[in-house]
């Protein structure tokens, strides 16, 4: 798999938390380009058919390899004092009590809103230090489970995190995309079943 792009919608860091930061995103893009499909290819190639492919099964072998590197899965501090908040998909300690939180979609554009506002909230109450949403790119998007956020789709709406005052915190959109299609491999199957989660990513 790949990164499109990478839009940094704020960036206020201290020095004595930047290089532990880019370590992190380091991490997470070396994440993303172990994702393989078929697993073992060394490659990402989705059936290109619309709606056809699952995007949950992608997100649990993304995570694997952030788990094998300190990262914790389905993170559950409560960061924005919601009654019953629900987990963040993946958080790694930054800075001694504060977290860079990583939400990979599998939902809605509404989603995608929320795990936004979520993150900014978790930067103004010093719970993180910052926050990274991955999304599938418009033509990925297209071949996976109907209306799930896309890249795209949120893109207009920028302007209202880039304006946010914040002291310090980090904001990060990736967009990620498969380098192939072809009719020969498999479909990814919707939901987790079927998918090797046990099995790390290619490295």
């Amino acid at each position: 798999m790949r990164i499109l792009r990478e839009t940094t919608l704020f960036r206020r860091l201290g020095v004595d938390v930047a290089p532990q930061i880019e370590v992190a995103l380091a991490e997470i893009r070396q994440a993303v380009l172990a994702v393989d499909w078929p697993q073992g290819s060394g490659t990402f190639t989705i059936f290109p058919e619309k709606q056809g492919n699952g995007v949950k099964p992608i997100k649990a072998n993304f995570v694997s390899y952030l788990r094998d590197r300190g990262w914790l899965l389905e993170y559950k501090e409560n960061i924005t004092g919601e009654k019953h908040p629900g987990p963040i998909d993946a958080a790694k300690l930054i800075d001694g009590d504060r977290y860079l939180a990583l939400e990979w979609e599998t939902g809605n554009i509404s989603s995608s809103h929320r795990a936004l506002n979520k993150m900014v909230v978790g930067i103004q109450k010093r719970r993180l230090v910052g926050g990274v949403l991955i999304l599938p790119s418009r033509k990925l998007y297209k071949y996976l489970t109907d209306r799930v956020g896309n890249y795209q789709e949120i893109e207009p709406y920028f302007p209202v995190w880039q304006n946010i005052q914040i002291d310090e915190g980090l904001l990060i959109v990736m967009e990620i995309e498969h380098d192939a299609t072809s009719s020969s491999v498999p479909h990814i199957p919707k939901g987790t079943d079927g998918w090797a989660r046990h099995q790390r990513p290619r490295m």
